[in-house]
């Protein structure tokens, strides 16, 4: 299980157990600031291989596979 799935988890367990105070509101925050980081990274290594396949773009297209 990831950190992301945990933080959701914790998040949407204070959400049903009906504790949306000021720290269900903060754990909320804070699980959708650290999903959004980790989106922008996603997207961040998704441009830099794009980037890569248009300088080389033989480079990384086959795999040799011995089993």
């Amino acid at each position: 299980m990831s950190i992301g799935a945990i933080n959701t988890s914790v998040a949407l367990a204070a959400v049903n157990q009906g504790q949306m105070g000021d720290v269900g509101v903060a754990m909320l925050s804070k699980a959708l600031d650290q999903q959004s980081a980790e989106g922008a990274g996603i997207v961040k290594m998704i441009d830099s291989a794009a980037m890569e396949r248009s300088v080389n773009p033989n480079v990384g297209g086959n795999f040799d596979v011995s089993v």
